[in-house]
C-alpha cells in the first residue's frame, strides 16, 4: 500500500504537509486535539439505535432499516469504511425489500465525529445511490461540516495504516 493511500487525488501541496505532519510526529496530536470525544456506542444495538434516530431526524420517508451492525470483515484498505445494502426478498406474494448498513469495526474506537460522518454517509445511500451533487449536500444535510470529516478521517486512516507498517 502507498504511503498517503487514502490521499490520492488531493493536490501535491496538501500531501506535501500530510507527509511532514507524519514525519514531525505532529499528526495524532492535531487529530486528538481536533476530535477529542469517543462514543459510547459499541454495540450492535446501539448503532442501529444510533442510526435510526439520525433517520428519523433527517430522512423520515427514506425506506425503513432493517439492519445495523459493526463488521469486521469489512476491508478498510480497499475504501469500504461501511456497506449499505438493499437486499430483495420474496415474501408471499410480495417482494420485499431490507435496508441493510454495515460498519467497520474500526469505528468502535474512532472518534464520534467519524462514526456520524460515516452513518451519515451510509444513510444518505438510502435516497441517493450514486456519489454525486445531491448525495455530498444531503450528507452535509445531515453533518454540516461532512467535507472536513471527510478529509480528516483519510488523514486518521493514514495515521493507523503508518501505525500498522511501522
Amino acid at each position: 500500500m502507498s504511503e498517503l493511500a487514502y490521499l490520492r487525488g488531493y493536490p501535491e501541496s496538501v500531501l506535501q504537509q500530510v507527509r511532514r505532519l507524519l514525519a514531525s510526529g505532529e499528526l495524532a496530536g492535531h487529530l486528538a486535539r481536533k476530535y477529542p470525544d469517543g462514543h459510547a456506542v459499541q454495540s450492535d444495538k446501539a448503532l442501529y439505535a444510533y442510526a435510526q434516530e439520525m433517520k428519523n431526524r433527517f430522512l423520515r420517508n427514506a425506506p425503513p432499516l432493517n439492519k445495523v451492525q459493526y463488521d469486521s470483515r469489512i476491508n478498510v484498505v480497499q475504501n469500504a469504511l461501511g456497506l449499505n445494502s438493499a437486499i430483495s426478498r420474496v415474501q408471499g406474494g410480495k417482494l420485499t425489500a431490507k435496508n441493510e448498513i454495515r460498519v467497520a469495526s474500526l469505528f468502535k474506537s474512532a472518534p464520534a465525529a467519524f462514526l456520524a460522518m460515516i452513518v451519515a454517509h451510509e444513510l444518505a445511500h438510502l435516497k441517493e445511490r450514486n456519489h454525486d451533487k445531491a448525495f455530498y449536500q444531503l450528507c452535509c444535510h445531515m453533518v454540516p461540516d461532512y467535507m472536513q470529516l471527510e478529509f480528516d478521517l483519510r488523514l486518521y486512516l493514514t495515521l493507523q495504516a503508518q501505525n500498522v507498517l511501522d
